[in-house]
């Protein structure tokens, strides 16, 4: 087996150690390739960072890749928004990933029925990644990371658009206008709360109402408490996530 790099080793020893965000133990997430699968799939994210004008907050899809074992998060912004302008290349930043969530209601429960003892709660699965953020100018890395972005969301459908489909001057007049991030991320924590901290019935209840739900985010809660009631959070496999590039 390969041996882990120092980068590695140091995102290892932050997961698996304290970290800011209040996480209870039976909630704490550590396994990397769950982690990476969260940010993967649910890309969508808000960088928090402090400025030049203060605490800002910005909602960007990132790319999750690997290099050396090193995980980085890539994405870009609009020339025309200041952060780039007002954060020092090489800043410390947080993005944090949202997974599935939704409301508990008390109904779920069988012991509400008996004691009346129960309030409502909120399941939810995130990924909170630190890292040390640089600003890329260079035109052929932004057009890499725009191709690479639209590849993962556009999926291989039939009729999916590329960045080939528009005419390349267009693109290519459309580039400076666009400045490349790129977070080099130092540590990850991740909460799979999933009430964990409930008797298994009232796991069980979870599990059938949300099931009856048409709504998305509810249904996936619900496999979610199913595997973390059953294998301990293994919805997310790390078969599917560990070769990220």
């Amino acid at each position: 087996m390969q041996a882990k790099t120092n980068a590695t080793r140091t995102i290892l020893a932050t997961v698996k150690g304290r970290n800011r965000m209040y996480t209870p133990k039976k909630f704490n997430q550590t396994d990397i390739g769950k982690l990476k699968g969260i940010m993967v799939d649910y890309p969508f994210a808000t960088l928090v960072a402090f400025s030049k004008s203060g605490l800002d907050a910005h909602h960007i899809p990132l790319l999750v890749s690997e290099r050396k074992g090193a995980i980085f998060l890539q994405g870009h912004i609009a020339k025309a928004n200041p952060l780039w302008k007002e954060l020092d290349d090489r800043s410390n930043v947080l993005a944090v990933f949202s997974g599935p969530n939704c409301y508990i209601s008390p109904n779920h429960y069988p012991t509400k029925q008996e004691t009346g003892k129960a309030v409502p709660t909120w399941n939810y699965v995130s990924v909170h990644a630190k890292g040390i953020l640089s600003f890329v100018q260079d035109k052929e890395w932004i057009y890499e990371i725009i191709d690479k972005l639209t590849i993962q969301h556009e999926g291989t459908s039939e009729g999916a658009w590329s960045i080939s489909d528009a005419p390349e001057s267009y693109i290519q007049r459309m580039l400076p206008a666009i400045v490349g991030l790129e977070i080099e991320v130092t540590s990850l924590s991740g909460q799979w709360k999933l009430s964990q901290n409930q008797p298994e019935r009232n796991r069980q209840g979870v599990m059938v109402g949300l099931s009856e739900s048409n709504d998305t985010d509810k249904m996936k809660v619900g496999e979610l408490v199913e595997a973390a009631s059953n294998e301990g959070a293994d919805y997310y496999s790390d078969k599917r996530h560990n070769d990220i590039s």
